[in-house]
This record gives structure tokens, C-alpha cells and sequence, in this order.
């Protein structure tokens, strides 16, 4: 009996090892979601090309057939499998790469053999990265490491070029918007020729952000108005020069205007007219202009109305090869923020939208925040096909999983697949995601598709619920100092001036009794955005200075909705990691400890958001913590007079541990 009884625990011993995945223990990351097998000499016919090398090292399925056909969209792909026979037609050789990697992805993805019937084309024209990187290496609002550009690496780019092709983005700016005028100096532009070679193959352009008074700082002269012929003549020469060492060169991204960068009105010109001069130089040789719409000034009562007005008189001033790129939100790239009125105002320019996939308000590469759900909520808002082009500020860097934090990786996926589709939903992309990166096991999948997928929604509770924005800690923003404030510091740099806590309640008064810049919104919009009572709660403190006895919809009082809204992050953070830590089995060694320690970071940061917000709040409500969660664990001036590590901050390797 004692023998059978072994054998019987040895049998389901081994079938408890056997339903184990074989792990890897070697998982850095570094290959992203591109983690094909080699060496499979698949049979692929047809036009020749990167298209063709890609599916004959990759490749398990039948016969492909890669052909030409006048009669598909640009950058688009008819796929078709008959008689065990697949066929791929596209109208150039970005678009036979994109059926590559479309069928690529369905066998990653564990869905069989080729697809029978698929028609695909990009709902942009231009789906572009911006990368923050400045000549020195670093990069701003970055997280993983230094600047992918700084040292060239043919490989490293060429698998840079690989993924960005694999979700169908098409274009990258290499530096900086805070752009240098050595940007353009002649050994600058000669490192962008050589970038602009590696990636060429793989349908991506090449595009530069330019500083306004290069023609000054580069050029010698003694002005860069835009309508003088010498700067003119100045910027001539300069395009000329691009387009002899880089013939498919894209354009340039300009910030002027900004944040004391230059641009026109310092001259007394507009963005209009600053804009037109350079297209009119680049419209030659087919060059687009994206001129940025994030503007502001000290002098304004409500920065969220600026963008707005500024540009809203400039209407159908612009020339046809002029791309006006705003950002999602009209403040700046918030957790949580309506969506920029200018979308649904300007009606005569082309507009496209500006997303942060960089994690600068989100908890840098430490949180894992999921951004697709973000970005779908602005486009619940604003029609994806008023739009011109979809650009994302790249959370990109030399280390060796590329974006500081595994999950971050995801962001940078779900662009390029809502650039190429914005009609995909958030779970679909996780999903894709996951497969290719961890592989099909649905023990694995299925869990963590949802915690990607309800993360945003954490975060934000955790850190700004209510509409609240912008509380973050001064000269970074990874966390929560809603006291902050330095003495002669510009006050729309300052939390006080978004959440305006007072005896009363919190909250900003957007509405026509306040600032008035809801009436910049739609007609229905604006009508509900100004009743606190219809107001959606996310957005609440975002147009209303809210009571602290304001009886929600939830039936507690703003106060108490506040507190549990806090604590709720706090818990759905640290049911993050609960989650992992129970699927350790179906994950490599390395990947797993690495995610496992953010996690932890993400889990600590919420309780340290939560206790900094209510105990500072608390002092203006004069209300208690509701009895029925958990009371903050710190001290108000303990917390006070803290001060991050910004090394830590920057290099989140290291990780934030208070």
C-alpha cells in the first residue's frame, strides 16, 4: 500500500513539473517582442528585399509569395493563402514588410498556420517617435539609460529599425525638442545620414527638431526673423545641404516659443509665419514642418487655455506641408486630463496628436503603467480619422531591455499598433504583447493582461484621482509634493496653482463662472464639464473647485471619495504584485526578480502618494480619514522635508526605495 502510495505522489509530481513551462533563466529583454526563431530558410518567393529576409530567417509556416500590386494603399497589404500558398501584395516594399511582419505576429501569437483573407492599410501617413535626446548622450524625460543615437551601433539600430517596423512606425526624430543648433552643423547631420542608412531599409525617415535662431547660432547671423531674406537664404542652404547627404529625409519638429526657446514672435511674426518659411523650403523636396502647439506664459490665469488661444486665430494660416502637434491634454501629458480642445476647434490646418510614451508623470521606468487605455480615451473623444499623424515621445535607451521597467516595453508596442490602427482595443494589444514577449501560456497571459489594462486607471488613483494634475515634486517629477514652492518661482510651475486647496475644497474652476476654459469644448461638452453635477468625477477638480462636504455620486462626501480613491490605488498596486508574485512558474528567473523589484518600488511609491496627498489635504478639510481603510503609515513633515535621490530618479536601476 505505502509503495503504490509513492508511486502515485511521484506520478503527480511529475505531472505537477511537466505542466511547468521550460524556463529560460537568460530572459533580458533585449529582444523585445521580436523573439523569433532562426535559422528556418522558409520558402519565399518573389519581390526581394528586407521583406523577404525577414520571413526566410523567421518564417514556419507554408509558401509565401511576395508580390507588387499598383492597386493597394500606400504602406498598406493584401494577404491571401490559397492552396497552401500565401500571398502578400503590397504597392511598395514598406508595405510587403508589414505583411512580413503581420504574418510574424500571428504565428508569434499562437494563432496556426497564415491567415486566409486580410486587407491592412496605416491610418496615418506619418507615425513617428520623438526622441528626447540631447548631443551629450542624455536624454531628457528618460529613464532607460543613455541616448540609442549616441554611439552608433549598426546592430542596435538595425533591431531598433526591426521593432518599429513590426508595429508600422515609419519615422523617428533623433534629438531633442529643446533642440541645439549643433543639431545641424555639418557632423551632426553627418551622424544622421549614417542612422538614416540603418533604418532606411526598414521604411523609417529620418526627421530633425531644429532651435529657431540656428541662422544666429549656427549661421552668424544677427536675426532669425523669418521673413528676412538673409535668414531665408540661411535655411535654403541648410535644407539643401540635409537632402544631399539624406535624400528621404522626413522634416523638421519644432518647439518655439516655448519655454524660452526661440521662435518667431520674438520678432513680432507668427507661428504661422515661422512655420511657412520652412515649409516653403522644404515643400521642394517633399518635407513636412510639424510645429509644435505647446505653448505658454507666466502671465496667464489658466495655462490649460493657452494653446487654445494662441493658435486658434491662426487657423487656415498655415501651409499645406505644416503639421500642428498638440498634446493629448491641453496642460501636459497628465495621468489623467481632458482632451486638448484644439482638436475639435481647428478645422482648416492639419493636426496631429502628441502622446508620451515615456513615463514622466507615471512613475518613470519604476511603475508599471499600461498606456493604451490613456490613448483610447482620447480617442473616445476625438475622431483618429481628423487627424493628420500620430507622433509618441519615446521611452527609449541604451539599456539592455531597452526601456528601464519589461512592461514599459509594451507602451512603445501599443503605439505603433494604435498609429497603424487606432481602432484596436487596449486588450487586444496587451494581449499581442504578452504572447510575443512571454510566450502563449494563457496562466500568464490572461492575469496579466489585466493588470496591464486596469494599471493606468491605478495609477491614477494612486496619485491624482478627481481630476487633480500637476502635484508633482519640484524639479522632477516622479513624486508627490503638493506643498511644493520656492520663493520668485513661476507659479504655473508650482502644484498650489492647479489645486488651489483651500478651507473651502480643492480643485481648479474651469467653468464660464471661472476661467472659462471649458467653453474651448464643444457645445454638449462644455455644458457638461460645467455642472458639477454632470461632470464626469475624473475630470472634476479639473474644472471645479470642489466642496469638501460635496455630496458624489458614490454618496460619500468629495472628501471621503478623495480618501478612498487614494487607498484603492493603493491596493489595486500592491494586487499588482500579488499577481506576479503568484506566476513566478511561468516566467524566466531574470525577468521575473527584475519586475518583481519594480513592483515593489510601484507598490511602496502608492502608499507614499497616498499619505503625502491626504495628510497635506487633511490640513485644509480639517475632516478625518474615514474609518474604513487604511490610515496613512507617515508623517506630514517627515514627508515634507524629504528629498528624493535625483540620481535614482534618473538612473531607476537603482530603484526608488524610501
Amino acid at each position: 500500500m505505502i509503495s503504490k502510495m509513492k508511486r502515485i505522489s511521484f506520478l503527480l509530481a511529475m505531472l505537477m513539473l511537466l505542466s511547468v513551462p521550460t524556463l529560460v533563466r537568460g530572459e533580458d529583454g533585449s529582444r523585445l517582442w521580436l523573439r523569433y526563431s532562426d535559422g528556418t530558410k522558409a520558402d519565399v518567393t518573389g519581390v526581394k528585399g528586407v521583406a523577404m529576409e525577414e520571413l526566410q530567417r523567421h518564417w514556419q509556416g507554408n509558401p509565401v509569395v511576395l508580390k507588387r500590386q499598383k492597386n493597394v494603399a500606400r504602406d498598406g497589404y493584401v494577404i491571401t493563402t490559397k492552396n497552401g500558398k500565401t500571398t502578400i501584395a503590397a504597392s511598395n516594399d514598406a508595405g510587403l514588410l508589414y505583411g512580413a511582419y503581420h504574418l510574424l505576429r500571428w504565428q508569434q501569437t499562437g494563432q496556426g498556420g497564415a491567415p486566409v483573407n486580410v486587407s491592412e492599410r496605416p491610418a496615418y501617413d506619418i507615425r513617428i517617435l520623438n526622441h528626447w535626446d540631447n548631443p551629450n548622450g542624455t536624454v531628457e524625460r528618460g529613464f532607460a539609460g543613455k541616448s540609442i543615437f549616441l554611439n552608433f551601433d549598426a546592430e542596435r539600430l538595425k533591431l531598433y529599425a526591426q521593432a518599429n517596423a513590426s508595429v508600422g512606425i515609419n519615422g523617428t526624430v533623433l534629438n531633442n525638442v529643446n533642440a541645439k543648433p549643433e543639431a545641424l552643423s555639418t557632423e551632426s547631420l553627418e551622424k544622421a545620414r549614417r542612422i538614416a542608412d540603418v533604418l532606411r531599409p526598414y521604411g523609417i525617415r529620418v526627421y530633425l527638431s531644429v532651435n529657431f535662431a540656428s541662422p544666429i547660432k549656427l549661421g552668424g547671423l544677427d536675426t532669425a526673423d523669418p521673413l528676412n531674406k538673409n535668414v531665408v537664404a540661411w535655411w535654403k542652404n541648410k535644407v539643401a545641404e540635409i537632402y544631399r547627404m539624406i535624400p528621404d529625409f522626413g522634416g523638421f519638429l519644432v518647439k518655439a516659443n516655448s519655454e524660452g526657446e526661440p521662435g518667431p514672435c520674438d520678432y513680432g511674426r507668427t507661428h504661422a509665419e515661422g512655420a511657412n518659411m520652412l515649409a516653403d523650403i522644404l515643400k521642394p523636396h517633399k518635407g513636412t514642418v510639424m510645429w509644435r502647439a505647446f505653448v505658454y506664459n507666466p502671465q496667464s490665469k489658466d495655462r490649460a487655455k493657452q494653446a487654445y488661444e494662441e493658435f486658434m486665430p491662426l487657423d487656415g494660416l498655415f501651409h499645406d506641408n505644416v503639421i500642428l502637434q498638440v498634446k493629448n491634454g491641453p496642460v501636459d501629458f497628465q495621468p489623467c486630463e481632458p482632451y486638448s480642445p484644439l482638436f475639435t476647434a481647428v478645422k482648416k490646418t492639419p493636426v496631429m496628436v502628441e502622446f508620451q510614451i515615456t513615463q514622466e508623470y507615471l512613475g518613470a521606468a519604476n511603475h508599471l503603467v499600461y498606456l493604451a487605455p490613456m490613448w483610447k480615451e482620447f480617442f473616445s473623444f476625438v475622431n483618429p480619422q481628423s487627424l493628420k499623424a500620430m507622433a509618441g515621445v519615446a521611452n527609449i535607451g541604451d539599456d539592455t531591455n531597452w526601456c528601464g521597467h519589461h512592461f514599459a516595453q509594451a507602451n512603445w508596442y501599443a503605439f505603433g499598433r494604435l498609429a497603424w490602427n487606432p481602432n484596436l482595443t487596449s486588450e487586444a494589444i496587451a494581449e499581442e504583447w504578452m504572447r510575443q514577449t512571454f510566450g502563449n501560456d494563457t496562466r500568464l497571459v490572461t492575469p496579466m493582461v489585466k493588470v496591464m489594462t486596469e494599471s493606468r486607471g491605478a495609477a491614477v488613483n494612486y496619485m491624482m484621482p478627481l481630476g487633480l494634475h500637476h502635484i508633482f515634486a519640484g524639479g522632477h517629477h516622479y513624486g508627490p509634493e503638493p506643498w511644493y514652492d520656492v520663493p520668485g518661482i513661476r507659479r504655473d510651475w508650482t502644484p498650489a496653482y492647479y489645486h488651489k486647496a483651500d478651507a473651502e475644497g480643492l480643485g481648479f474652476d474651469r467653468t464660464t463662472g471661472g476661467s472659462g476654459a471649458v467653453s474651448q469644448y464643444p457645445a454638449q461638452l462644455c455644458a457638461q464639464y460645467n455642472d458639477i453635477a454632470t461632470c464626469p468625477d475624473a475630470y472634476l477638480t479639473w474644472f471645479h473647485h470642489v466642496p469638501w462636504d460635496y455630496k458624489m455620486k458614490s454618496g460619500r462626501t468629495f472628501w471621503d471619495e478623495l480618501c478612498h480613491r487614494y487607498d484603492t490605488g493603493v491596493r489595486q498596486a500592491r494586487g499588482f504584485l500579488a499577481t506576479w508574485d503568484a506566476l513566478q512558474p511561468y516566467v524566466d528567473e531574470q525577468r521575473f526578480s527584475e519586475v518583481q523589484r519594480k513592483l515593489r518600488i510601484q507598490a511602496r511609491d502608492a502608499v507614499w502618494w497616498r499619505d503625502a496627498c491626504l495628510l497635506y489635504f487633511q490640513t485644509f478639510s480639517s475632516r478625518p480619514i474615514p474609518s474604513d481603510m487604511e490610515h496613512p503609515v507617515h508623517n506630514l513633515d517627515e514627508m515634507m522635508r524629504y528629498k528624493i535621490n535625483i540620481t535614482m530618479y534618473e538612473n531607476p536601476e537603482y530603484g526608488y526605495d524610501r
